[in-house]
């Protein structure tokens, strides 16, 4: 799984997530252009020494983010999702795609990705953090990924095939 970010506007919230890649050892997109000055000095002010332990990709556009990737599935994380994260199956090789902190991302991408998916909150709130969504959404991957490795595990023991259970 990869973690790209649709132009990210706020350089704390993209060493938040850098780091969060770092920990469940992630790769990550960045898609340009970004609100903010992006190299290697400016983020690793904010992603400490995170970065050099993250596979970073960097895209200029969408359109070359999706020509580069266009075998793969892209779920959207959005306010606008209606699947619940904890009911979607994810897969190893997804992209979960975050927006801007400040606008989520245009039309043009929403319509784009392959699914939609939102954290339930409070009606009386209006989203979370761009940077702890990621981490509960890819939180939630990693669980799906332990109890898919977990059930193989127990298929190869008891010497079943898939095919038998």
């Amino acid at each position: 799984m990869r973690l790209a970010l649709f132009q990210p506007d706020i350089p704390q919230n993209t060493g938040a997530m850098i780091r969060i890649c770092a920990c469940f050892d992630l790769g990550l997109d960045i898609i340009h252009p970004t609100g903010y000055i992006f190299n290697k000095k400016n983020i690793k002010q904010a992603a400490l020494d995170y970065v050099e332990s993250v596979s970073l990709t960097e895209h200029d556009s969408w359109e070359l983010f999706l020509e580069n990737n266009k075998d793969k599935r892209i779920i959207l994380l959005s306010t606008k999702g209606k699947v619940n994260y904890t009911k979607f199956d994810f897969k190893k090789d997804d992209f979960l795609l975050v927006g801007r902190e400040s606008a989520g991302v245009p039309d043009k991408v929403f319509n784009s990705v392959h699914e939609v998916i939102t954290i339930p909150m409070s009606e009386n709130s209006r989203s979370l953090n761009v940077a702890v969504s990621a981490g509960i959404v890819i939180a939630e991957s990693r669980r799906q990924f332990e109890k898919w490795q977990s059930n193989k595990k127990k298929l190869r023991e008891s010497g079943l095939r898939n095919s038998e259970m």
